[in-house]
């Protein structure tokens, strides 16, 4: 299978940096594809949020794939239900998810229709100016 994917979009501090904003750019989800979100971990402090929109008339599954960079990713996939509407999912076990390259694979049951996009928290130091 060869998955669409996604980058994390992260949000653009206004000059006083009191106010972030975040300009999304939604993917139309391609069912049979399934999705990649590159480095979805690699900001490692839990603010990761994917955002799906389901469009179908029903509700759905979302299956989140066991990661293969640590030894939790035992415990295999995970799948929830996606209500008809908008969720948002946040991850709380990364390492159970985890690729080695930091990405997450998500998997669409079929008949799914609708879009996504993940947003995270920027975190870290700036450099100084």
């Amino acid at each position: 299978m060869t998955r669409d994917k996604i980058d994390v979009q992260y949000p653009v501090l206004e000059h006083t940096e009191s106010v972030a904003n975040i300009a999304i750019t939604k993917k139309a989800v391609t069912q049979a594809n399934g999705i990649t979100i590159k480095d979805a971990f690699s900001n490692k402090n839990n603010s990761l949020f994917i955002v799906i929109e389901n469009t179908a008339n029903a509700s759905s599954l979302l299956t989140v794939k066991a990661g293969d960079a640590y030894p939790n990713s035992m415990l295999g996939d995970i799948v929830i239900e996606l209500a008809k509407g908008v969720s948002a999912i946040q991850i709380q076990d990364l390492s159970r998810f985890q690729k080695a390259d930091d990405s997450i694979d998500l998997d669409f049951a079929e008949g799914f229709t609708g879009n996504i996009y993940a947003i995270a928290k920027w975190a870290g130091v700036r450099p100084v100016e």
